[in-house]
C-alpha cells in the first residue's frame, strides 16, 4: 500500500492534478497497485487565508509518505518567492531531495521548434543537483542603498553534495542504451567550484569504465542543445545551470505543457511534479494540458518501483500526442483538460 500525498497547489494545479490522479486511478487499477492518497492544502489561498505557508506538522507528515505529487505553486495575489522557497525549497532541503530530474523527450506527433529533428533526436536526462550551489541563499549586501553598495552571493559547493549527485548520474547512464554522461558547466571561469565538479567527475567515472564521459560549458550547452540535440544522452549539472538549461530543454521537446520532472531523495520521500507554473489566467476554464502532470505521475510510479505501471502511462501519453493531440498549447488541444485525461485512460 502506498502512502501518495497530493499537493494541488495554486492556478491550474488543481485541474491537471485531478487528471494524474485519473490516470493513476486506472493504471493502479490494471496493475493491481494498492495506494492510499492524502490531499494537503497548501498554496497561496491558504498563505491568504491564515498566514501559513507550510506549517511544521503538515511538513512533517509529508515525509511519511512514500511520494508526493504537486499540482503547481504560485499565486497572483502573493509576492513571487514567497510561496517557491517557503514550499518548494524548504520541502527540498528539509528532505534532502538532492536530485531534480528531467526527462527530456519529444514523443511522436509534438511540434518541436527545432527544424528537421524528431523523437529520435531529442531524447535526454537531465539530472540537475538541487539542495547547493548558489540556491542555499548564502550572501549579504555591504553599503545597502549607497552608492557602494555591493550584493555578494555564495555558491557553496560540497564534495558530499556533488558526489552523490554525480554518481545518480553515472547510475541512470548505465541502465541508458548509449551510456554517456555529459557534465555541464563553466570551467574557464567558475574556479573553485566547477574545479571540484569535474574533478568528482572524473575521479567517479573511474569506477564506470563502460561510461563515456564528456564536458560542455553551460554556453555551449544550450547551442548544441538547439543544434544538435542529439548529442546528449545524459547531463548531469550543478544547481543554478541545471535551472536554466531544462527550461530551453522543454521548449525543444514541445513546451512546458509536455515537461515533467521530479525533486528526488533516492532512498527517501520525493516529489514529483509538472514544470509549468501555475497558469492562473486559465484557471477554472478547462483548457489547460494536463499532459505534464500525468507524465510527472508515471515517473512517480517508475520511482516507486512499478516501472510496468509507468511505461504504460508513458506509451498512453505517446498514443495521444501521436493520434490526438496536434498542438500543447492551453485552448488549442481541441480536447478539454479532463478530456484529455480521459483520452489517456482510455489507451491504458
Amino acid at each position: 500500500m502506498y502512502k501518495i500525498g497530493t499537493i494541488p497547489g495554486d492556478g491550474t494545479g488543481p485541474e491537471v492534478t485531478d487528471e494524474a490522479m485519473k490516470v493513476l486511478a486506472a493504471v493502479a487499477q490494471k496493475n493491481e497497485i494498492d495506494y492510499d492518497v492524502v490531499e494537503y492544502d497548501i498554496g497561496g489561498e491558504r498563505y491568504k487565508r491564515t498566514g501559513e505557508i507550510l506549517p511544521d506538522s503538515v511538513r512533517d507528515e509529508l515525509g511519511t509518505l512514500d511520494a508526493a505529487f504537486l499540482g503547481a505553486i504560485g499565486h497572483p495575489d502573493v509576492t513571487p518567492g514567497i510561496l517557491e522557497k517557503g514550499i518548494l525549497l524548504t520541502l527540498r532541503f528539509h528532505y534532502e531531495m538532492y536530485i531534480n530530474l528531467r526527462p527530456v523527450k519529444l514523443f511522436p506527433g509534438v511540434w518541436t521548434p527545432i527544424k528537421d529533428k524528431g523523437p529520435e533526436d531529442i531524447d535526454f536526462v537531465v539530472v540537475r543537483e538541487n539542495t547547493e550551489g548558489i540556491y542555499k541563499g548564502l550572501g549579504e549586501f555591504q553599503h545597502k542603498g549607497t552608492p557602494d553598495e555591493i550584493a555578494i552571493q555564495i555558491s557553496e559547493n560540497s564534495r558530499k553534495g556533488v558526489e552523490r549527485c554525480i554518481r545518480y548520474a553515472f547510475d541512470l547512464a548505465q541502465t541508458r542504451d548509449r551510456k554517456e554522461l555529459t557534465l555541464v558547466g563553466k570551467t574557464n571561469v567558475l574556479t573553485y567550484a566547477m574545479d571540484l565538479w569535474e574533478r568528482t567527475f572524473h575521479e567517479v567515472g573511474e569506477e564506470y569504465p563502460d561510461i563515456k564521459l564528456d564536458y560542455a560549458h553551460v554556453d555551449a550547452t544550450c547551442m548544441w542543445m538547439v543544434k544538435n540535440p542529439e548529442w546528449f544522452d545524459v547531463i548531469v549539472t550543478d544547481n543554478l545551470f541545471g535551472d536554466i538549461i531544462t527550461d530551453l530543454a522543454a521548449m525543444i521537446q514541445g513546451g512546458l505543457g509536455i515537461a515533467a520532472g521530479g525533486n528526488i531523495r533516492p532512498d527517501g520521500f520525493s516529489m514529483f511534479e509538472p514544470m509549468g507554473g501555475s497558469a492562473p489566467k486559465y484557471a477554472g476554464q478547462g483548457v489547460i494540458n494536463p499532459l505534464a502532470a500525468i507524465g510527472a505521475m508515471g515517473m512517480m510510479l517508475d520511482f516507486l518501483g512499478e516501472k510496468t505501471a509507468a511505461k504504460q502511462v508513458e506509451n498512453a501519453i505517446v498514443s495521444v500526442t501521436s493520434e490526438k493531440i496536434h498542438s500543447l498549447s492551453a485552448g488549442r488541444m481541441g480536447y478539454s483538460t479532463s478530456e484529455v485525461g480521459d483520452l489517456v485512460t482510455s489507451y491504458l
